[in-house]
């Protein structure tokens, strides 16, 4: 049984994106990417929003861009070779291969799909994330602290809801960036402020 994931890039203070929607404070160097390909390797499906999905489609063509770092063309590969489930009602195709689009979040859908999947599982965008914490479906948080705090936006968390956590990894990277992953306590789950 594959366990699923909520992992994203964050800043100091809890936000995905900044209050203009921006990201771009987010990007992490080689030591940090080469980290995040080990950590996605044993992924066998990415769940992305659409607007998650269209950031990531980059990586459907990133082997064709010249320069990029290993660690970037690694990542690339990692990606292509997982299946990707979009979550949207507005996409009409996709952009990239092993990829199809639901319409909406189904968490009996995702529960078999972690049943039968032998490898891990990551949602990815805070939105979609939390609606598979309500339903309890989360074993793993993964956030990766950036060394900057943007001051509002949307956060990795959000403010109305309690998950209880054990701290199970983290690490200090020379750039400023702190990598922690939790495990989802048992019987614990989301709770409701």
């Amino acid at each position: 049984m594959g366990s699923l994931i909520y992992s994203m890039l964050a800043s100091a203070d809890g936000y995905v994106e900044d209050a203009a929607g921006g990201f771009e404070w987010a990007e992490p160097d080689d030591e940090v990417h080469s980290f995040i390909n080990e950590r996605m390797r044993p992924v066998g499906t990415f769940i992305h929003g659409r607007r998650m999905y269209e950031t990531m489609a980059f990586w459907e063509t990133s082997n064709e861009v010249p320069g990029m770092s290993l660690a970037n063309y690694e990542f690339g590969s990692i990606w292509r070779a997982a299946q990707k489930i979009v979550v949207s009602t507005t996409l009409d195709q996709v952009q990239s291969a092993r990829t199809h689009i639901v319409r909406t979040f189904d968490a009996d859908a995702v529960r078999a799909l972690k049943d039968s999947s032998a490898l891990d599982i990551t949602i990815d965008g805070p939105t979609l994330a939390w609606q598979a914490v309500q339903a309890g479906l989360v074993d793993e948080f993964a956030v990766y602290a950036m060394p900057v705090a943007v001051g509002g936006g949307l956060p990795f968390f959000p403010m109305d809801a309690r998950v209880d956590l054990t701290l199970e990894e983290s690490r200090a990277f020379a750039s400023g960036v702190t990598f922690s992953r939790y495990r989802v306590r048992p019987r614990s789950g989301f709770i409701p402020t």
